[in-house]
């Protein structure tokens, strides 16, 4: 704003600070009551009809949500490469498939559990989805543990293996279930060790925790088809239609 401008709203405030200071006139103590009056015929109104304030609230609330979501889409177009084509990020299904899902996901999360074989089990029967694995360990120690070993374990070929062995696991896997669930399905656990130190594994976590958190994954599990998120574990029936639509959307 320029100087200029600021003169007029500095001499309308300097007159506003006088007036305050100056004793009350006549004119000035009818316009205070016509203003409380006002407020008490609002205030009436609105104890008389509460709805008016729950649809305002339910009103703001929308309006605030739309605008997160079409952030939040703008952020996924922004980051697409990131989400669909890291080159070190582990896929199942078909690496050449006509429509990709992304998931952010931890190895203790119950939830990821429930829904795990069910969706992998999905896609390569459907035979036309990429699967990209996004490991997002945000439930302690343990978790970050198995998700180096599941990179780990993607360096040896035997990625699809040992992230269903994590997920059929019963419970919060520890660092000695990591370790002999890799040795049940043929890893040398020896070699996953020394791997799991890997710069390259560490980058790529802490690339898919900044990732999540910039596209806004507040939980686990969280989906990715096309522009949207779809937070939590969904159905196999609603996971089908999503992929229907990202396909004729595409088409």
């Amino acid at each position: 704003m320029s100087g200029s401008r600021l003169l007029p709203i500095a001499g309308a405030l300097l007159v506003a600070t006088a007036a305050l200071a100056a004793p009350a006139s006549a004119q000035e103590n009818e316009t205070l009551t016509d203003k409380g009056k006002l407020e008490q015929t609002i205030r009436d109104y609105l104890l008389a009809h509460p709805e008016v304030i729950v649809e305002a609230l339910e009103k703001y609330q929308a309006e605030q949500e739309k605008a997160a979501a079409e952030k939040q889409a703008q952020a996924i177009v922004e980051r697409r490469d990131e989400l669909t084509r890291a080159p070190d990020a582990p896929v199942l299904g078909n690496p050449d498939g006509n429509v990709t899902v992304v998931e952010f996901f931890d190895y203790r999360c119950p939830y990821c559990k429930t829904v795990a074989h069910t969706f992998i089990d999905l896609f390569e029967k459907d035979g036309n989805v990429r699967f990209v694995m996004k490991e997002f360990p945000i439930l302690g120690e343990d978790s970050v543990f198995a998700a180096k070993a599941a990179l780990a374990a993607h360096m040896q070929g035997k990625y699809r293996e040992f992230h269903i062995a994590l997920m059929d696991f019963k419970g919060k896997v520890t660092g000695a279930d990591v370790r002999r669930l890799a040795a049940d399905v043929g890893i040398d656990v020896a070699r996953l060790e020394k791997d799991m130190q890997s710069p390259a594994i560490i980058d790529s976590i802490n690339r898919n925790l900044s990732l999540g958190e910039a596209i806004g994954v507040r939980g686990t599990p969280a989906f990715v088809i096309g522009d949207q998120m779809i937070p939590g574990a969904i159905s196999a029936e609603d996971m089908q239609k999503r992929i229907a639509a990202a396909r004729n959307t595409q088409g």
